[in-house]
């Protein structure tokens, strides 16, 4: 794994940890952030995917 796939599914879960706390307590701002900042964390994983899987063709 490369750093760019572990920030971004650190972003996800950490993201995911806020929309239910936003969920939980009603607080629709906090539930907002916490999508948006999984949804920045699944880019960053799939970026950090792509380039783990064109080192791997490069290397073959």
């Amino acid at each position: 794994m490369n750093k760019d796939q572990v920030k971004g599914r650190v972003h996800q879960a950490v993201g995911k940890a806020k929309e239910v706390a936003g969920d939980a307590t009603d607080n629709s701002k906090l539930q907002a952030k916490g999508v948006a900042q999984q949804a920045r964390g699944k880019s960053q994983a799939n970026y950090g995917d792509a380039k783990n899987s064109v080192a791997k063709k490069i290397d073959r």
